[in-house]
């Protein structure tokens, strides 16, 4: 054999080399859609590091209000979701989008607002809040962008008998995530509807003193249910299933579970755990 041969002997082994570690390396990694609180909060910075050092599957995520990440998953861009908007994704897999769907943590809705509370809903029932913010015109922010903390939104003001606001001054929909809202809502003096978690974390970029206070908590029906859905082969079938139950499985695990209950901020939980 000669050299010119050896040579390209030799050069097109190191190619197919090249090409079959580049392919385990590319099947090894998911891709998730999730909410923004999930992401704002720094949970997943911090639990990702352990995800991957356990199961050697390398995981990247892009965040979206919930609305458009169950898009992304119907459209099949992504691998896997981690949302927060049950009936959303009860429907996403009646619709035959999604296989599995596991609940794997929580936190509530509040309702913030100015200190000295212009409106006076502090300590009302969020149906009486929400009477109460329409009839004194009081500025209220909303995500307005299908998000999970959206829909819930709109649960509410329907479930109140009061007509979803659209083109009201006192409404403002930002179109943005909620931290984002959220300065805007302080910015304007107003009030908004957040998860638990992202205002903790919006306290803690303040010192501990944030200029919006929690005014309303505690109703049952402020529950918020993060759950992580994998994509059904059958609609995605490049969907990576297998890598997907994985992450659902480990984030169920009882070390997932541990991790999430140990995350805090300012000494508060941002998420409680209870996975099924």
């Amino acid at each position: 054999m000669n050299r010119s041969k050896i040579f390209t002997f030799i050069s097109a082994l190191i190619f197919t080399m090249i090409m079959v570690i580049n392919t385990q390396a590319q099947d090894n990694s998911l891709m998730m859609a999730t909410t923004t609180s999930t992401d704002n909060t720094g949970l997943l910075d911090y639990l990702i590091p352990h995800f991957e050092k356990q199961t050697d599957i390398v995981l990247k995520w892009t965040s979206t209000g919930t609305g458009k990440a169950l898009k992304l998953g119907q459209n099949c861009d992504v691998d896997v979701l981690l949302v927060h908007a049950p009936s959303a994704e009860k429907k996403f897999i009646e619709k035959g989008y999604g296989k599995d769907r596991r609940q794997i943590m929580y936190n509530d809705f509040i309702i913030i607002g100015p200190a000295n509370d212009p409106a006076g809903v502090k300590g009302k029932s969020i149906s009486d809040v929400l009477i109460t913010i329409k009839s004194r015109q009081a500025l209220f922010m909303s995500r307005g962008d299908d998000s999970g903390t959206h829909k819930k939104e709109k649960q509410l003001w329907q479930e109140s008998n009061i007509p979803l606001p659209d083109k009201e001054n006192w409404y403002v929909q930002t179109g943005q995530g909620m931290l984002a809202t959220i300065n805007v809502a302080q910015e304007k003096e107003g009030y908004t509807m957040t998860d638990r978690g992202t205002y903790i974390k919006y306290q803690s970029y303040k010192g501990g003193n944030a200029p919006l206070k929690i005014l309303v908590e505690g109703d049952s029906i402020l529950l918020n249910q993060y759950s992580v859905l994998t994509l059904d082969p059958r609609n995605c079938a490049n969907a990576k299933y297998d890598l997907a139950l994985q992450f659902s499985d480990w984030m169920a695990s009882q070390n997932g579970q541990d991790l999430i209950r140990d995350f805090k901020l300012l000494g508060q939980k941002l998420f409680i755990p209870n996975a099924k």
